[in-house]
């Protein structure tokens, strides 16, 4: 059930929050700015109308704001804003509280409650309060990898894992087992471990070869031996250790890890990381202001090119204006229009035609390449580098909030150097009126 609105009346002997702090602070202004009432309408048709009422909208939307603007996680964003009342006057607290405001684990429910459309409406708001210079005519378009939280994949790590989780699956079930094959499989781990290079590598290949049949063993003992509850329970599972066992190195669609088997394997042709597991992204940025526009998220490697029709809707329906072009790497190459927008892609070798319009396209090209911080920004300073939200719908949540977090620091940093002039003027013009007067 949705929470009722809170009691906003002043008490004389015990003054509001917002009223004893700085009123300089970023987090203040940029609380001031943000239009809340969209998100309690938008938000309210997905409360009950009976049962435990729920924590505030403002509050959980603005934990999700600070979590991703200030690079925290769930639990230490809990734990930092019962220690700091900016956050609380952030999140609409009219008095300083010691208890926490919800459990971390609301978070993860509050997402799954918004859902994608509602992390969306998030960045679209952190979209409208730049106003005019998002709906510029030109963007500039680019993909990344928003990795997941999994280890390097290998076959063996792979293969000792379903043997692992069958032994648990057997023993919660009291389904007693042939063999464990707890020896043998320590000894296979250690011949893998130790063999792998050298003259010694075709025994680790049969360790491997090894590992295989005896995860192949339990999913078929397992699948023989379960009640028909239990195996209707686990089906999925089971469904998914088998073909991770069958698959073979030349497969298409492989599986990577066993808890996140949407992940793929892509490859950026980056010198220090070969390969990245995780899903593809997509980040539209406006030209000259450097706002962005449009964060899309993908799965499967897919090729670039293929993606500029979904990104430019998407920036279209954010914005309300269509760009006219759009300026992307030799990544996109294939096509030159995408409905009615231009794709301008830097060409290899001489190009024909006026100096002016080379001219043109050279600064176009030159100004692409501010999009590779941005996205490094988005990495290092809002959680983009690593994602810890689970499955498909993780991967667009945490893109979209990254993205929001990054245009609510954008419009802070506009705020504060709008600020900082405006006071020098006044002061100019005081110290001015003041020798006018002498």
């Amino acid at each position: 059930m949705k929470s009722k609105s809170p009691n906003r009346q002043r008490s004389f002997l015990c003054p509001d929050l917002i009223d004893q702090l700085d009123p300089r602070n970023y987090l203040l202004g940029l609380a001031k700015v943000i239009p809340w009432q969209i998100f309690e309408e938008s938000f309210q048709p997905l409360y009950a109308t009976s049962g435990r009422p729920a924590k505030p909208i403002r509050l959980m939307v603005g934990l999700l704001i600070l979590k991703q603007l200030e690079n925290l996680s769930d639990e230490r964003v809990v734990e930092i804003w019962t220690q700091n009342p900016y956050f609380q006057a952030f999140c609409g607290q009219q008095r300083f509280t010691w208890k926490l405001p919800c459990n971390p684990s609301e978070l993860t429910y509050f997402r799954r409650r918004i859902g994608e459309d509602g992390v969306r409406k998030i960045f679209e708001v952190s979209v409208s309060l730049h106003g005019d210079n998002a709906k510029e005519s030109e963007v500039v378009v680019d993909s990344t990898v928003q990795e997941k939280n999994i280890t390097f994949s290998t076959d063996s790590k792979l293969l000792i894992k379903i043997v692992e989780r069958c032994r648990k699956l057997a023993k919660v079930e009291n389904v007693k087992l042939r063999r464990s094959y707890q020896r043998e499989t320590k000894s296979l781990l250690r011949t893998i471990r130790f063999k792998s290079r050298g003259r010694n590598k075709d025994d680790a290949r049969r360790a491997i070869k090894r590992l295989r049949t005896i995860a192949g063993i339990l999913i078929r003992e397992l699948n023989r031996k379960l009640s028909p509850k239990a195996l209707e329970a686990n089906k999925e599972s089971l469904d998914l250790y088998d073909r991770v066992q069958r698959q073979q190195r030349t497969d298409s669609k492989k599986i990577y890890s066993l808890h996140e088997p949407d992940v793929s394997c892509i490859c950026k042709g980056k010198a220090h990381k070969k390969y990245e597991f995780g899903a593809k992204a997509s980040v539209t940025v406006t030209k000259s202001s450097g706002i962005i526009v449009g964060a899309l998220s993908f799965q499967g490697n897919s090729f670039d090119g293929h993606t500029l029709p979904d990104v430019l809707d998407q920036v279209e329906d954010i914005v309300g204006k269509r760009p006219a072009t759009a300026i992307c790497d030799r990544g996109y190459r294939g096509k030159r229009w995408v409905g009615e927008t231009c794709i301008e892609i830097p060409e290899a070798g001489k190009v024909s035609g006026k100096a002016s319009d080379k001219h043109k396209a050279r600064k176009r090209f030159r100004r692409r390449a501010a999009i590779e911080p941005i996205i490094g920004h988005l990495k290092s300073d809002h959680r983009m580098l690593r994602n810890y939200l689970k499955g498909k719908i993780g991967d667009s949540i945490n893109l979209f909030m990254a993205c929001a977090a990054f245009n609510f620091r954008k419009f802070i940093r506009m705020l504060y150097f709008f600020c900082s002039n405006l006071i020098k003027i006044i002061t100019f013009q005081n110290s001015f009126n003041t020798r006018l007067c002498s």
